[in-house]
């Protein structure tokens, strides 16, 4: 009796990883419209917050990357002064680009990134599970 083998490690290997790149991709585009719901809109900013959240995959590390790089994203996401853990105790007053004087103790933190990722674990779960198997 004679047996061949045929080695197609490497076909699967090359299929597990297509899979594992199309479920980050997927899971990617989910959690950005999760943080697009979820980031508040001021006025005065028309949208940009919102409007400036994306997600990219990094093909090497295995991961999707969910954020933005507005400068004010992370006051938004964890709050600032007392609100913030170890942020300022006491109120401060500002002047604005009008000439008004605020007073503040701080903004509480309007979380939309964390969330986004955090309370949908299983449905990210459930995607990359199916793109495993080809679903």
């Amino acid at each position: 009796m004679n047996v061949e083998f045929v080695d197609n490690s490497e076909t699967v290997l090359e299929e597990l990883e297509e899979a594992a790149l199309r479920a980050l991709e997927t899971c990617g585009m989910i959690a950005e419209g999760y943080a697009v719901d979820l980031a508040p809109v001021a006025e005065e900013y028309g949208g940009t917050l919102r409007g400036s959240i994306t997600h990219t995959v990094d093909e090497q590390k295995k991961t999707a990357y969910i954020g933005t790089n507005v400068e004010y994203a992370p006051y938004v996401e964890l709050g600032t002064g007392k609100y913030y853990p170890g942020g300022r105790p006491t109120p401060w007053v500002y002047q604005d680009k009008l000439g008004n004087w605020h007073y503040t103790a701080g903004q509480r933190a309007q979380p939309f990134v964390k969330p986004a990722v955090a309370d949908h674990a299983q449905e990210y779960r459930d995607v990359i599970e199916s793109e495993m198997k080809q679903e």
